[in-house]
């Protein structure tokens, strides 16, 4: 069949054409909106299957096709009844539109465009809200990751079958266009990007209002970061959002939402005795995906480490890839003599150790028995090319009480679901580094959190008119450093003619009792939507998923994952259970002839099963023995597990067909 339009490296149609990204930032919220423009220049009906990264802390809450003027909006469903829908729908001759969360890793997406017709043209639009971290500099990081990196699946897990088809991020056969509108209480001072931007155009004279877009010419090469800097920004507020008229008094989208961004501020007197002690542990990912830039990357980030260890501290360094390796037997005292050795091996280490097996050096690590009054502390450099994020999260989250994570993802295309959530669970700070440029910064800025004490026996407490109720929708706070937000959200039941509530949070640093306070007002925000509301779902939502793996095949599991479906459904916030489904039952006209399925390659950046990606990755129970995969008859996986090795599938197209998931 002779080809036209898009084609891919191998000279296969794509149906993407273009992807457009509008960008809303308030304050520190971001809503983006993705819309995907498909057209079929093929003679025969196309499925388009694209497998593509978002934050890993997004709240998916919108996902809509439209077709010539016809417009077809997606509910959210259990996953299982969504994806039989999708499938019953492509049996009947219908157009269907899928949109689902990878179920290993919360930052991978599949969307899944169903039935187009020879010539027909279809726009998806997908919106999703997150929250922006605040960086050393104090800018808030925005991050559209446009690389996707295939996730190694270690050895002797369960069967996985994550399909990436990948081509050179400078191959990549689609367009993207991507703008930004940032409007906050307070001026904006400049947005910078790793990226090329046109010129900053402010809306107002207070300049609380500016846009911005990527220049033309953009290169899928990288992911695109935006640093937004407000004048005197980062200050303790409340925001409390009305409920939904439509839905349910007393439920989550009935009632009145409130989001606090608490700003702690340490006693001075405690702030100054910085501890000279403590544990530190240094884990260095070696697999091969870190080859090139990432590995030198992570070695400077990792060097820049060590020499700023105070004299007097212990430290060991681990090295992993499909088997770990440590410097020292067991963490020795930091000296010149020690730090000399130490830095010799790291400039020596290179990305050869195979695969990504970050489980088994995490519990060899956790298998040490600490040393009295060194507190542990863990820094973890890796880009996060694994299959298995939730286990390594509930492993870390596990071990929290006798450590604290500090997490560092190297290089385009980290995965931020890994780098975040080992920080969060693990009580630590995750810091992302993608360039030298600011990485000094970054590491020093972990570093003095490290060496502050631990903050202990923190509580929050509410002071709220009576006749008000509050049910917390945020996991307990777990970790408070000096000048990070920390984010909390809260349902609000009941009514009130008092027009101020207060909050207050207490802990302990150093054995010095403190608290800080937050008054704030009842009165519901205007033209915030039902974002907060979005935002504080996602959290529960993300709570109750971390409840359910650790409670997994039980029948309190069962109830949960009940639970976490209704919540999905009625906020409609997607999850690791539940999925987007749209069926368009047009004017009940059949689609004819044999489904072509096409996946729309996606950018990669790094090595590992050589120069051609159009591959799936998938790990057989048993090593060494050859594993077979079909899909609707479609095409052939063969998979040959080769001992401390990722694993290669080759594909065997049949009818001119590509595979999906």
């Amino acid at each position: 069949m002779k080809c036209c339009g898009l084609l891919t490296a191998q000279k296969e149609p794509v149906p993407l054409k273009s992807v457009e990204v509008e960008l809303e930032v308030r304050a520190h919220v971001a809503t983006v909106v993705s819309t995907l423009n498909y057209e079929n220049k093929e003679d025969k009906p196309l499925e388009a299957v694209f497998v593509f990264p978002l934050p890993g802390d997004a709240a998916v809450c919108h996902f809509s096709a439209k077709i010539g003027q016809t417009e077809i909006v997606a509910e959210v469903k259990e996953k299982q009844k969504a994806r039989e829908e999708y499938d019953d729908a492509l049996s009947s001759g219908q157009q269907a539109f899928l949109l689902e969360e990878s179920d290993q890793s919360p930052d991978i997406f599949s969307l899944s465009v169903g039935s187009l017709r020879p010539g027909e043209s279809a726009s998806i639009r997908l919106e999703y809200v997150t929250e922006l971290a605040v960086q050393a500099d104090e800018g808030l990081r925005f991050c559209l990751p446009a690389v996707l990196n295939p996730r190694y699946q270690p050895q002797g897990s369960e069967d996985v079958c994550i399909q990436v088809t990948s081509v050179p991020a400078s191959l990549v056969p689609y367009s993207l266009s991507f703008s930004a509108r940032v409007s906050s209480p307070r001026p904006v001072s400049k947005v910078e990007s790793n990226c090329a931007l046109d010129a900053l155009q402010y809306l107002n004279t207070e300049q609380t209002q500016a846009t911005v877009k990527l220049a033309a010419g953009h290169k899928f090469d990288r992911d695109v970061e935006l640093l937004i800097y407000y004048k005197d920004a980062h200050q303790p507020t409340a925001v409390v959002e009305v409920g939904q008229a439509s839905a349910k008094p007393g439920s989550l989208m009935g009632d009145p939402v409130v989001m606090l961004s608490l700003y702690p501020e340490f006693p001075q007197a405690v702030m100054s005795s910085v501890a000279s002690c403590g544990e530190f542990v240094l884990l260095l990912d070696r697999s091969g995906s870190m080859d090139g830039s990432r590995i030198k990357s992570a070695r400077e980030t990792l060097l820049l480490l060590l020499k700023s260890l105070p004299i007097g501290c212990y430290f060991n360094i681990y090295s992993f890839g499909s088997c770990h390796e440590h410097i020292f037997s067991e963490s020795v005292e930091y000296s010149q003599k020690t730090m000399e050795e130490a830095l010799k091996k790291i400039e020596e280490m290179g990305a050869d150790l195979g695969g990504t097996e970050i489980l088994e050096p995490l519990k060899h690590i956790y298998s040490q028995p600490c040393i009295p009054s060194q507190p542990r502390q863990l820094f973890v450099f890796t880009d996060g090319e694994v299959g298995n994020t939730k286990e390594v999260i509930n492993l870390v989250k596990k071990n929290s009480g006798s450590h604290r994570c500090f997490s560092f993802g190297i290089g385009e295309g980290a995965s931020s679901a890994l780098i975040n959530g080992l920080a969060k669970e693990g009580g630590g700070h995750a810091q992302f580094i993608t360039g030298t440029d600011r990485m000094q910064p970054k590491v020093m800025q972990s570093l003095r959190f490290a060496l502050h004490p631990a903050v202990v026996d923190i509580s929050v407490k509410w002071d709220l008119p009576k006749g008000v109720s509050v049910t917390c929708l945020s996991p307990p706070i777990t970790a408070l450093f000096q000048g990070q937000r920390s984010l909390v959200y809260a349902q609000l039941t009941g009514k009130s003619s008092a027009a101020e509530g207060c909050v207050t949070v207490k802990y302990s640093l150093a054995g010095h009792p403190t608290q800080n306070q937050l008054h704030f007002s009842l009165k519901p925000a205007e033209d915030t939507g039902i974002t907060v509301h979005r935002l504080g779902a996602r959290s529960l939502i993300r709570s109750l998923e971390m409840e359910e793996s650790e409670l997994r095949r039980g029948e309190r599991d069962e109830e949960v994952k009940k639970k976490l479906v209704e919540l999905s459904v009625q906020s409609g916030v997607s999850s690791a259970f539940t999925a987007f489904i749209a069926v368009n039952k047009g004017d009940g006209e059949a689609i004819q002839g044999p489904l072509v399925v096409r996946n729309v390659p996606t950018p990669w950046l790094t090595g590992g099963c050589g120069s051609l990606r159009s591959l799936t990755m998938m790990q057989g129970k048993k090593q060494g023995k050859a594993t077979f995969n079909t899909h609707l008859n479609t095409s052939i996986y063969l998979s040959i597990n080769t001992e401390n090795a990722l694993t290669c599938l080759l594909a065997l197209h049949v009818n001119n067909s590509l595979s999906s998931m």
